[in-house]
């Protein structure tokens, strides 16, 4: 019998072990840099005839890792092994599949630092932020192989006189698992073993970012006894190979988390009917936010500063649900601006490598253009107090930003950034400041700092996010206690890490025999 789920503890990189542990990690990845990497399915190594390179975001010239690319020939031979070992992996019992989750988290337990290491170098995640991915993974791993358990003992029916009804929960088939760079391990690890305790085969197109973390993935589900064919890892471009996923008569599923134009395609492509299909796609898709935090006027003011920071900040802004506007109360409003700007100042930008570096590079070149595009809008939107331009290093480093008197519907209001630029907003009232958090687009993260328990109950109600916190930052969601999925352009309202989320890879079978 399993024990309870609890959430894995944090290494404490303060303690000399730990540190030297984590020093040994990075070294032992660097050393493991320029590798090939090959193409996975049906078990085997395969090599295409071309080349992705990952580079280092804190020193862009340095290769991680070179993938092999898949094309549309290798997404049919995955397709083709996948759906054998569906009708095998299909049969095994859900408490078998979850044993190869609990494996896989044990195997990720003892390589913890080893794993954090190619966060640091791959993707420019600081020691903690790489510690809180890892954990997040080893989180999804052991949840999820309860979690199928516990569904397979559901009943779900009610007796019925002269019948004996059953309900069964049946996988879907094969699906494809599109994770973003961001979390790289975590939902990488997250969207994929989802599908595959649930009972289903998957095509697994990790990110062009961070492939090498992907694959990564696809050693730890090796090693922890997952069948052949069950997994594939199939990296490649969107434009090639995407679509072409998406589109596939055979795919039965597609879970995505990325932005929202790539997520709105893929649930337009998903929609149409591909010549030999013969069922609906479901799509699982996450797909950002613009998350914001309310500071009343009576709130703990150190508090939520501190808090407002690190969830505008944390791994440089890069999380969809990472704070990009704080509203503000007018009568604190100035004061609680100098209070922001005061801790944004202190925030050590550099080499991850380091562990006093709170804020690492952003993605790559693409995306420091982008950001920096918006910090030029924001020049011309509201009054520039901090940041506001590249920082030094050879790599893509850009200065935490805030800017102040952003008006309501501004660009810098409304747009997802995905980056360290914050835009504060004045409320003339804390209903005004609920109405202006709640007119975007997005659902997804949002907080609230107040001490009235009106005002919370308030919030409670009116703040319309998925995922909603009240005295306590926007990031962070633990596997568990706060399932993740937000409402509108956010995504199909999936929670992640809650205990309806394995149900999104799975169909009913309603049987009933009458009892002669």
């Amino acid at each position: 019998m399993l024990p309870e789920f609890h959430n894995e503890p944090y290494a404490d990189f303060s303690t000399p072990e730990n540190r030297r542990a984590q020093e040994e990690a990075i070294k032992f990845v660097e050393r493991r840099f320029g590798r090939k990497y090959e193409l996975f399915i049906d078990g085997k190594g395969v090599r295409s005839d071309r080349l992705h390179k990952s580079y280092n975001p804190a020193n862009k010239d340095q290769v991680v890792g070179a993938l092999y690319k898949a094309s549309q020939h290798e997404v049919d031979m995955a397709m083709e092994a996948a759906l054998r070992a569906f009708e095998k992996w299909r049969h095994v019992p859900p408490k078998e599949r979850a044993i190869v989750l609990l494996k896989a988290a044990q195997i990720m337990r003892r390589r913890k630092f080893e794993i954090n290491a190619w966060m640091i170098l791959e993707t420019g995640k600081s020691w903690i932020e790489a510690e809180a991915d890892t954990s997040e993974a080893i989180d999804f791993c052991e949840f999820y192989a309860r979690e199928m358990i516990r569904w397979s003992e559901i009943k779900g029916v009610i007796p019925f006189p002269n019948e004996f009804p059953e309900l069964h929960y049946l996988p879907l088939g094969v699906g494809a698992v599109i994770p973003p760079w961001n979390f790289p391990m975590a939902i990488l690890t997250g969207m994929t073993t989802a599908a595959i305790v649930a009972g289903n085969a998957v095509l697994l197109k990790p990110a062009s970012d961070s492939p090498a973390i992907g694959y990564l993935l696809v050693e730890i589900m090796q090693e922890a006894g997952l069948p052949a064919g069950v997994l594939n890892f199939m990296p490649g471009s969107g434009a090639e190979i995407g679509d072409y996923i998406v589109q596939h008569p055979k795919t039965r599923f597609i879970s995505f988390t990325g932005s929202k134009e790539v997520g709105l395609r893929i649930n337009e492509l998903a929609a149409k009917l591909s010549p030999g299909q013969i069922w609906v796609k479901r799509v699982i898709a996450e797909m950002g936010g613009k998350d914001t935090i309310i500071v009343d006027e009576d709130a703990d003011l150190e508090d939520a500063a501190n808090n407002v920071v690190a969830s505008a900040y944390g791994y440089q802004g890069q999380k969809c649900s990472a704070c990009s506007r704080v509203i503000i109360q007018n009568a604190i409003y100035d004061r609680f601006v100098d209070m922001l700007v005061e801790r944004t100042q202190k925030l050590t930008i550099g080499d991850p490598r380091n562990p006093d570096t709170y804020m690492g590079p952003v993605i790559n070149q693409a995306s420091e253009e982008k950001i920096l595009s918006y910090i030029e809008i924001g020049k011309n939107e509201g009054d520039l107090v901090v940041g506001g331009e590249k920082a030094p290093g050879d790599g893509y480093f850009i200065k935490p930003t805030i800017f102040k008197n952003i008006q309501p519907g501004a660009r810098l209001d409304q747009e997802e950034i995905f980056g360290p630029v914050l835009a504060a907003i004045k409320a003339s009232s804390f209903d005004d400041a609920i109405q202006i958090a709640n007119a975007t687009e997005y659902g997804l993260t949002g907080a609230v700092y107040t001490k009235d328990r009106f005002k919370i109950e308030k919030a409670k109600r009116d703040f319309f996010v998925g995922n909603l916190y009240i005295n306590r930052k926007c990031t962070g969601a633990m596997v568990g206690a706060h399932p993740f999925g937000g409402f509108n352009m956010s995504g199909t309202d999936s929670k992640a890490g809650g205990m309806d989320y394995l149900g999104l890879f799975m169909q009913a079978k309603s049987i009933s025999e009458k009892l002669i």
